[in-house]
């Protein structure tokens, strides 16, 4: 039987392994982790709550929520979380992707480079910036280049770590497009790091993913060479 001292030391455990996973931004899960009950509640009910939620830290905190520069800050901060910098949780806003015939026979690579990364931590809720490279390889169809544009946007718009999002884009790409010849490259800063803990402000974190013919070591440093092309126009 368990003593009121082991369940303790259970806790104790688990809040370290807890603070040890977040500092060292590790995920625990390939996919978004989401309860299946998690788009049961409308999202002006979500917002209301999250409101609340805000309120309460802020007074926790000793701001003067009174004050007109305050006082409309957990109603801001909710909208924000539900209708923008979390909107790629639900499914309702992921993107139509159409793929069209590759009718004027493309056979090489296309790369979509220096696509804007907007998310944020999921360990301490700030922001990850930075840029994703993508390419694919036709196999009879194509996409249009705002979609992958639209698909980073959207899996970058929840809580995430950058391996999580950055094998979430070639997956998505390699659903819609019916090929596993898709990668991803992202260069992003995470304020977690630069503004807070070691704190810095130079370092940046790079993932990969490689699908089909771009784990050939050819095929990947052509689509790495593309990247380092200058683009300023």
């Amino acid at each position: 039987m368990k003593t009121d001292l082991d369940r303790g030391i259970q806790v104790d455990d688990a809040n370290l392994l807890n603070e040890e996973i977040g500092d060292n931004h590790v995920s625990t899960s390939a996919t978004t982790p989401l309860r299946d009950d998690a788009f049961e509640m409308s999202n002006a009910d979500k917002m209301a709550s999250i409101q609340e939620d805000v309120a309460h830290i802020m007074q926790t905190l000793g701001l003067d929520m009174t004050d007109d520069s305050l006082k409309g800050t957990p109603k801001r901060v909710a909208k924000m979380f539900v209708n923008e910098i979390f909107a790629g949780l639900h499914p309702d806003n992921k993107p139509k992707v159409s793929v069209f015939d590759n009718n004027y026979k493309y056979g090489e690579m296309l790369v979509e480079k220096n696509i804007t990364v907007y998310s944020t931590c999921e360990h301490h809720l700030l922001p990850i910036v930075g840029r994703a490279h993508v390419a694919y390889i036709s196999n009879g169809t194509v996409v249009g280049l705002s979609k992958m544009n639209r698909i980073v946007d959207y899996y970058a718009k929840r809580p995430q770590v950058q391996e999580r999002l950055t094998m979430q884009i070639v997956q998505e790409l390699q659903r819609a497009m019916g090929t596993e010849d898709v990668a991803c490259v992202i260069d992003a800063k995470h304020l977690c790091v630069n503004s807070r803990g070691i704190r810095d402000i130079e370092s940046s974190t790079v993932t990969s993913e490689f699908g089909g013919k771009f784990k050939d070591a050819a095929t990947r440093r052509e689509f790495l060479d593309y990247i380092k092309l200058d683009t300023d126009f």
